[in-house]
């Protein structure tokens, strides 16, 4: 080799190098700018996907993995859901069809069916304070339906023909919007059918009544038992009505459908803005004197007639009773035994009764009574007993002047509890009502319902979810025994008080799992008094034979 060429190799070797490093470099660069890519893309999946669960928060998703922390015993409060976020994505599903339906019964029965559950029938129940629950139920229950079909939802219809008579919509109720848009990332659902559908394709409606108690394989799968599937009718009909929602879903289905239950009734069925500012107000006043008590008190006209329960009723109200029980053809029973119904531990207590349990119970006249029910059939005189005995009873909407708080001399009108513009906007509302009175048995020391109807249940269940808070449940079936005897004054008062206590100890809403009873869901507990799948022991419930409440 010449030395010209040693020359001009050795002269080309930096440029060479140089060359390399610059190659080198771009390479470099080109990998740190695809990481940086392909970590922000991470980044904004992981955002995502956490705000579309952010609705469901992991702890609680999860906590059924915290045997170590929370066990059957704990009172500690769950962890509450954190609310939708605003950037909450809506699921992505192609629509098998529409969903409608007619919610029947009070509130609360028509809110668990809106979930999956039936109700009871509203026969059971009285004026308001049933309304709420039942539309509750229904609508719970519907939204469980639409999920697992992958239907569209449209807002349901309220019942406006019961025996409450309240021309109240779902958005006089519900904030119609925060309903929506707290479930987008579960169902569609939608305020109204399109007008397409009403104008073109009425002919494609079928209206249909559900089979109560019914488990997601009655909606999905043919049943031999039921002969009927409910999802393959959406290949001939573009819309289905379901007329009768209070038939219920049963008690238990699959955990993440009961989480979706929890969902449904305790977030996303927020009242409206109306009732939840006249309702934090009405907290607010009885809070203000310390603590206090909701009664339920179920002595309503059309309590008494549809059970048959005419205790201490005159030969005259017991009359009047059997002819307003006739006067509805579809209640089926007509003639009933009020006592052995009693007995039998079917009746409400009486205001006389429920004085006597709350005076053993060691309640004193200084305890504030928020009564929660309709209109006290008797009225005034029927309520004199308890209100001697516990002077400062609440009631709002009626008309008679009361005594509160600890002042003595002190007279407060319904005025000074709700001014006459609000009672106005409540007036011939029931379930307006009902939902100022569900509100305040959530936020009162002590819930104590005399008779386990539709509000309840629910309110029971509500408080549990709410951290097991304090709800005296009467087993009326030992209680009206001893109350004879008391009454018959073969059970002194000291002992009648001890034995009453023992009755209620063990029956305060903590936590219990839920007796399963197969082929008898009516007869077994039901999902919304104590729905522990969300709760802090249910870990201990599904894996644990299960134990059953004490009857009521």
């Amino acid at each position: 080799m010449s030395e010209g060429t040693i020359a001009v190799e050795v002269s080309g070797l930096p440029q060479a190098r140089a060359a390399m490093t610059a190659r080198v470099r771009r390479q470099a660069w080109f990998v740190t700018a695809c990481g940086c890519v392909l970590l922000w893309t991470c980044l904004i999946q992981l955002l995502a996907y956490g705000r579309l669960w952010q609705s469901w928060n992991p702890a609680r998703f999860f906590l059924v993995l915290r045997d170590d922390v929370a066990g059957v015993g704990s009172s500690s409060a769950p962890p509450p859901l954190t609310p939708p976020s605003p950037g909450l994505q809506s699921r992505n599903y192609t629509s098998n069809g529409y969903l409608k339906l007619s919610c029947n019964g009070g509130l609360n029965q028509m809110r668990a069916a809106v979930g999956i559950i039936p109700s009871q029938s509203c026969g059971h129940l009285p004026r308001a304070s049933i309304e709420i629950m039942v539309f509750g139920f229904q609508i719970c229950d519907m939204v469980m339906v639409a999920r697992l079909l992958n239907l569209t939802l449209v807002v349901p219809e309220l019942d406006k023909n019961s025996f409450w008579a309240d021309p109240s919509n779902f958005d006089d109720i519900f904030d119609v919007r925060y309903f929506i848009k707290s479930l987008k990332d579960e169902v569609r659902i939608i305020k109204k059918l399109p007008n397409s559908i009403n104008r073109n394709v009425s002919s494609q409606f079928f209206m249909m009544r559900p089979v109560s108690w019914s488990d997601e394989k009655y909606y999905i799968q043919q049943s031999k038992e039921l002969g009927l599937c409910i999802l393959p009718l959406f290949n001939k009909f573009n819309v289905i009505h379901f007329n009768k929602t209070d038939a219920r879903l049963a008690n238990n289905l699959a955990f993440e459908l009961q989480k979706l239950r929890c969902r449904v009734n305790y977030h996303a069925l927020k009242f409206s803005p109306q009732i939840m500012t006249l309702g934090n107000k009405l907290v607010q006043i009885l809070r203000g004197k310390g603590s206090f008590v909701t009664l339920h008190l179920r002595y309503e006209m059309d309590m008494l007639a549809f059970s048959g329960c005419t205790r201490d009723c005159s030969e005259k109200e017991a009359e009047e009773l059997k002819r307003l029980r006739y006067a509805y053809p579809w209640w089926r029973e007509k003639e009933i035994n009020s006592t052995a119904k009693r007995l039998q531990g079917l009746c409400p207590l009486t205001p006389e009764e429920t004085t006597l349990i709350l005076k053993a119970l060691g309640f004193d006249k200084d305890t504030v009574i928020y009564i929660a029910s309709g209109e006290i059939y008797g009225g005034e005189k029927r309520l004199s007993v308890l209100r001697a005995e516990f002077p400062n009873l609440v009631r709002p909407f009626s008309s008679r002047t009361l005594k509160l708080y600890d002042t003595p001399n002190l007279q407060v009108k319904k005025e000074m509890l709700l001014n006459s513009k609000d009672l106005q906007q409540f007036q011939n509302h029931s379930s307006k009502m009902a939902a100022l009175d569900y509100m305040v048995s959530l936020a009162s020391d002590t819930f104590i319902p005399t008779y386990d109807g539709n509000m309840a249940k629910v309110v029971e269940g509500h408080r549990r979810y709410l951290g097991f808070q304090k709800t005296i449940l009467l087993d009326r079936r030992k209680l009206v025994k001893l109350l004879d005897m008391h009454n018959n004054k073969t059970l002194p008062w000291d002992e009648f008080a001890s034995s009453v206590k023992q009755v209620v100890n063990g029956s305060l809403g903590q936590p219990i799992c839920r007796k399963v009873l197969i082929n008898k869901p009516k007869e077994e507990d039901y999902f919304y008094a104590n729905p522990h799948e969300c709760l802090t022991n249910a870990k201990e419930c599904l894996n644990v034979p299960y134990q059953s409440n004490s009857s009521r």
